[in-house]
């Protein structure tokens, strides 16, 4: 009978500890998205969609979008919700930075004002959406800020590739947002050290 009890024992701590390294498991997606009707693939955030399971806290770092030879860098840039952006201007003329909606409501629209070469401002983004950032100054500068649900998120370079690392293991909903493509959203699992995926965006 003791040992039987042993046995007991052993089999549910080796399902415990086995459940505990599943679930704290994390791989990484890596995929390709194909552009269609669209000048290009590059500049397109791929992301977890939100996991009901799952809350994320800012990070403590600042993401940063520079105002460098008259444009926005990053072109796009994807944030988690809580994210602080700082805008450095780095050209040697006064820049403004102004959203005018965050994904079509006007009501989160806000203006930074005006500031000189070297100097930076703050700002944080709560909620999700994406921010279209222009210019008053310069009406040709163009640029975007995507707040995303998760921490788990990217952008693809021109080859239209991307990498999202430490995701857990699990079954999600990956979704797209591109400037002129519309958004896409498929299921994702994740189960092994690298999970690879193929995206097709239509204009």
């Amino acid at each position: 009978m003791k040992n039987m009890m042993q046995a007991v024992f052993a089999v549910t701590f080796l399902m415990l500890a086995l459940g505990c390294a599943a679930s704290s498991f994390a791989g990484e997606i890596k995929g390709k998205v194909t552009a269609q009707g669209m000048r290009s693939s590059e500049n397109i955030a791929v992301y977890i969609d939100t996991i009901s399971d799952k809350t994320f806290n800012p990070p403590a770092k600042h993401a940063v979008v520079d105002q460098k030879h008259m444009t926005f860098v990053p072109h796009v840039i994807v944030v988690l919700k809580g994210t602080a952006v700082d805008f450095l201007n780095s050209d040697p003329v006064g820049h403004n930075v102004y959203w005018p909606s965050v994904s079509g409501n006007k009501k989160l629209a806000h203006n930074m004002g005006t500031w000189p070469q070297g100097q930076s401002k703050s700002f944080t983004f709560n909620d999700p959406g994406v921010a279209s950032l222009l210019c008053n100054v310069h009406p040709e500068m163009s640029g975007y800020v995507v707040v995303v649900p998760t921490s788990y998120f990217a952008v693809t370079n021109k080859d239209g590739e991307f990498e999202i690392k430490d995701a857990p293991a699990g079954s999600y909903t990956l979704k797209t947002w591109s400037e002129e493509g519309k958004p896409t959203s498929q299921s994702v699992n994740v189960a092994g050290d690298s999970t690879t995926v193929d995206i097709t965006v239509h204009r």
